[in-house]
């Protein structure tokens, strides 16, 4: 087990807590594939450690069933903790803050990595500091909305139309993120 309970080995081989031992076999070997160090197009030598990690847990039941208590344990506080925060009365404009975050940090990856604009819901988890279980609806929405595309693997690339929606919206934004800004003296006008 990990020193780090926060790791969600579930997400990393991008399978159901609820999959067979078969299914956790069949996924690592084709995430294996695609992510050994000596795959030229997709290698990636630290993913590949991760997905490891992820299957020797999965793999093993003693080692899965410890690590289920941990890991639901984990889910639970995540929802306790947002049932009885700001999020439980259906904020509207909390929600609107957290699509238009989502949308630009999906932006600065297209525009700054152009040859790879994906992030999976996990880097947005990461990089919102919003559980990913409460970004589903997000990304549901703007899925829905074409502003977002999801790929075969689930990583979300922003389209045209969400560039779009993110310009169009992106002040209102800020300033809500900002809050009130200082009033503003119009010049008293000069008597004629």
């Amino acid at each position: 087990m990990p020193s780090n309970q926060a790791v969600d080995y579930y997400e990393i081989l991008q399978i159901s807590p609820n999959a067979e031992p078969e299914t956790v076999h069949r996924v690592f070997r084709l995430l294996a594939q695609r992510y050994h160090p000596d795959n030229a197009e997709t290698g990636n030598e630290a993913q590949f450690r991760v997905l490891n990690d992820a299957y020797r847990v999965l793999s093993d039941p003693e080692q899965r069933a410890r690590y289920d208590i941990v890991h639901t344990g984990l889910r639970q506080e995540r929802w306790r903790l947002v049932a009885t925060g700001a999020d439980a009365d259906n904020n509207f404009d909390s929600e609107r803050t957290v699509r238009l975050t989502v949308l630009e940090v999906l932006y600065t990856r297209r525009r700054l990595e152009p040859d790879t604009p994906g992030l999976s819901p996990l880097d947005l988890e990461k990089l919102t500091g919003r559980a990913r279980e409460h970004l589903e609806f997000t990304i549901w929405f703007l899925v829905q909305k074409k502003y977002v595309t999801r790929s075969d693997g689930s990583m979300l690339t922003i389209t045209v139309e969400g560039v779009e929606y993110l310009e169009n919206n992106y002040a209102a934004s800020a300033q809500r993120r900002l809050g009130p800004g200082p009033i503003q003296k119009t010049p008293a006008r000069a008597a004629s």
